[in-house]
């Protein structure tokens, strides 16, 4: 090892010890939860460092801050974690809509890249939004920007809604 190696440990809560809240816990409830720590956050959160953030019926927002951990063969952040962060709050906002005991499936995605991320572009945040409610399709669309509030990336999604 040389002084430039990095080391990244992540450790996670089963994901299964949360599941049992969704049969009776609407999707705000369920996710405010998750985000106040009285729920274990998904893994997907963990490895990435993704919190929780504003919550309510139609609306959702997640945090991340890239590190070089993230960069591809280029030297910038993978394409990778912006398009996680933005499916990952086009999910969450469908599930602010949904009763207990409903879930979703993502039908598609579609990101549009706008500008590179770096570390140096600080905390992202991303907020997904409910363009079209329903009950067996949900249609949302998100914004990625950085800390500064530039806009970084933009994404749409369908989910299909599930009954448990």
């Amino acid at each position: 090892m040389t002084d430039n190696d990095r080391t990244m440990t992540v450790s996670w809560t089963d994901p299964a010890e949360a599941l049992p809240d969704l049969a009776t816990l609407d999707g705000i409830e369920y996710l405010t939860r998750v985000r106040d720590g009285l729920l274990p956050p998904p893994p997907i959160a963990t490895v990435f460092g993704m919190t929780f953030g504003a919550i309510e019926v139609g609306r959702f927002e997640v945090r991340c801050t890239p590190t070089e951990a993230f960069f591809n063969p280029l030297g910038v952040v993978h394409g990778g974690l912006a398009c996680t962060m933005l499916d990952t709050v086009l999910g969450c906002v469908a599930q602010t809509t949904l009763p207990a005991g409903t879930g979703y499936t993502s039908i598609d995605i579609q990101v549009q890249y706008l500008r590179p991320i770096l570390p140096a572009n600080g905390e992202l945040t991303a907020v997904g939004r409910v363009v079209k409610g329903g009950r067996r399709v949900i249609f949302a669309a998100a914004d990625l920007r950085d800390a500064a509030g530039a806009l970084l990336a933009t994404a749409s999604s369908s989910l299909l809604v599930l009954a448990r």
